[in-house]
């Protein structure tokens, strides 16, 4: 069970999270956002200093290497992305480059990742941190960021929703970071944990790299494709697979990510637990928590096509014997609209 103060910081307050967890590399050189535009799902090549946008990385067979966060800084650009996948990108990245101006290398051990979450996020942030520009934190768009300092030391703050609470991706460089997020705390924030944060992103039915989605999913499956893929750029790799599927396809894929509502009476719902339409078994749970709001379980997962219709009821197993199946049904995401700024 998790905390209900944490909770309840990301609902009405604002919740500090350490996501040194996570991946970050940075490009350098004249050519990082054409070398990038040839490789990523989206539009890297529009963007200029403070603006950023969520991308993935496919394979030729349009399958994921890794989803990621990518923010042009003016004089690089910084990728936040799944600790578990950042070796792989930064190889595979380093690997296209021939002749082009870039450079390609791990920030992990230089700069830190904190994230605030919560409608008091910004105004923390700004009673910390020192701003030379007249535009609020809270008025960013999403991926946008602003360059400030926390005394003398830069800090990159990105706007986010990563855990389907508007928050902050904070940056700085490691020697700081143990003073900042004190400052922070001091400021109005509660320490939050990564089971706090799974709470809400699952209730606001946001697929995770990692539970949710990983080097056998298609974007599409995922239903991330509005946010992370330009349909208006040139080629990029597994771009024809895309293509192929939303225009000879109609983009019908066999499976859908889905979210799904369970009964207090049955019990939780558990990651792994099998998806089952009358006899057949139809797909599984990737994501699931107990919803302090609702007071009931929910959950995330894929089913075939068929069975993705909202309103549609199926039944979850643990496929252990003399387990009970119990009865799910399919909703449109968000359970809970997320708390906003």
């Amino acid at each position: 069970m998790i905390s209900h103060d944490q909770y309840e910081a990301l609902r009405k307050g604002a919740g500090l999270l350490d996501r040194r967890s996570r991946g970050r590399l940075e490009l350098i050189g004249a050519d990082r956002r054409s070398y990038l535009q040839g490789l990523l799902t989206n539009d890297i090549e529009a963007l200029s200093a403070g603006r950023g946008c969520y991308a993935a990385l496919l394979t030729a067979q349009g399958r994921m290497v890794s989803d990621m966060r990518v923010s042009e800084l003016g004089d690089r650009i910084l990728l936040d992305l799944p600790e578990a996948t950042a070796e792989a990108v930064r190889r595979r990245l380093a690997d296209f480059v021939f002749s082009e101006d870039v450079e390609v290398r791990d920030a992990g051990a230089d700069l830190a990742h904190l994230g605030i979450y919560g409608p008091k996020a910004s105004a923390i942030l700004e009673s910390v941190l020192t701003s030379s520009g007249p535009e609020s934190l809270q008025q960013l768009s999403l991926d946008a960021h602003q360059q400030l300092r926390f005394g003398e030391t830069p800090v990159v703050v990105v706007k986010s929703d990563d855990y389907g609470v508007a928050g902050f991706e904070i940056f700085i460089g490691v020697a700081a970071v143990a003073t900042l997020a004190d400052a922070i705390r001091a400021a109005g924030a509660t320490d939050v944990t990564a089971d706090a944060v799974e709470v809400t992103r699952v209730e606001a039915g946001r697929p995770e790299f990692g539970p949710d989605m990983d080097e056998h999913t298609i974007p599409l499956e995922a239903g991330i494709e509005t946010r992370s893929i330009s349909f208006t750029k040139g080629c990029y790799v597994g771009q024809e697979v895309i293509i192929r599927v939303l225009h000879r396809g109609q983009g019908r894929v066999a499976r859908r990510f889905v979210a799904l509502l369970g009964t207090a009476a049955d019990g939780p719902l558990a990651r792994g637990m099998r998806i089952v339409a009358g006899n057949k078994a139809v797909g599984s749970i990737t994501s699931a928590v107990e919803s302090p709001r609702l007071g009931r379980p929910i959950a995330l997962g894929y089913v075939h096509r068929d069975s993705a219709e909202p309103g549609t009821e199926l039944q979850v197993d643990a496929e252990a014997p003399g387990s009970v199946p119990r009865t799910v049904t399919v909703v449109t995401p968000p359970f809970i609209e997320p708390a906003a700024e």
